[in-house]
């Protein structure tokens, strides 16, 4: 609704993860060099993590086009909390398999036939799972084991697995060893710094078709949009989109801090507080103690070489003290 009013042809701050909206900054190109690298030369194992909202189905929906255009098979699982053979049916049904009725043993038959003569064709065959940080144990195993389908020389299945940090955890586990040790590529996503959210916002603008001049968010505001996000392009969108929305509403252009502040406060959004000084190590402490206590004995001993002044003296500096 408010495209007409900031000359725009769509809207730049849309949710879903469109790619017609990637912006390339140097870790997410870094990713998607990894995963378009690692897929097409048959690496076999590719992990990419990211926290919550950093562009990492973005990064899989790029990915999932460029499978369609360069002719690569694929399985796309986005919700990995199946029980194995579900999971099994599903890759299957992706590619295109018959499932139905199926034990898990033959399908993996199936499977590995249907691998060999893309291979033999000189085809690719991939699997994606998204959000793989939910993924069990008992099901991580399944899938190292798919990483056995191979020639002597390549792997027949390409598997990358997207998640949340919590994925590196899983993986570091002593009992998933023999998974963290065939994965061939890794890669981590981060949040944006300031340069990188300021530029990340302007291009989504140019992109739905905004001018130049003149800006539609004021400096001011754009680095408010940094600070309540922290760098993290869903918050950004989220803000961006309502404080546009609310400018509209106000006939105000360009959208000011003062708005940002205001959807901010609405998401129950805030400015990180500085973080905290560190509380002293115990050593520390007793160093400090130590000088403490020297600095009163210089102190005592500086008082008792000095001469005993009056009794008069000494009533009125004792009277000032008891005040």
């Amino acid at each position: 609704m408010y495209k007409q009013f900031f000359g725009l042809t769509r809207n730049p701050f849309e949710i879903s993860p469109d790619p017609f909206f990637y912006h390339p900054t140097p870790r997410h190109n870094e990713a998607l060099a990894n995963l378009h690298y690692g897929v097409g030369r048959r690496k076999g194992f590719i992990v990419i993590t990211g926290e919550v909202g950093t562009g990492k189905t973005l990064l899989v929906r790029c990915l999932l086009s460029e499978l369609r255009k360069n002719n690569i098979a694929f399985g796309y699982v986005f919700n990995p909390v199946l029980p194995v053979v579900e999971f099994f049916q599903y890759i299957m049904a992706d590619l295109g398999l018959p499932h139905a009725g199926r034990t898990k043993a033959e399908m993996l038959l199936d499977l590995n036939r249907y691998l060999i003569q893309r291979h033999a064709r000189g085809l690719i065959t991939a699997l994606v799972v998204d959000e793989a940080q939910g993924l069990r144990a008992e099901l991580l195993e399944e899938i190292r084991l798919l990483t056995n389908l191979e020639t002597s020389q390549q792997k027949l299945l390409q598997i990358v697995l997207m998640g949340q940090p919590e994925l590196e955890a899983v993986l570091d586990s002593p009992e998933l060893r023999q998974l963290k040790q065939r994965v061939a590529l890794r890669c981590q996503l981060q949040p944006l710094d300031a340069q990188q959210t300021h530029a990340y916002v302007l291009s989504r603008l140019e992109r739905a078709g905004a001018a130049a001049e003149p800006p539609i968010f004021s400096g001011e505001a754009l680095d408010k949009v940094y600070e309540y996000s922290r760098g993290i392009p869903r918050i950004v969108n989220t803000l961006c989109e309502n404080s546009l929305v609310n400018a509209f509403a106000r006939e105000q252009r360009p959208v000011a801090a003062e708005i940002v502040s205001e959807v901010a406060a609405d998401f129950r959004l805030t400015v990180p507080s500085l973080p905290e000084e560190p509380t002293p190590s115990l050593a520390g402490r007793e160093e400090n103690g130590e000088s403490l206590l020297r600095s009163l004995f210089r102190l005592l001993r500086t008082m008792d070489s000095q001469p005993m002044e009056t009794d008069k003296t000494m009533h009125t500096t004792t009277a000032g003290r008891r005040v």
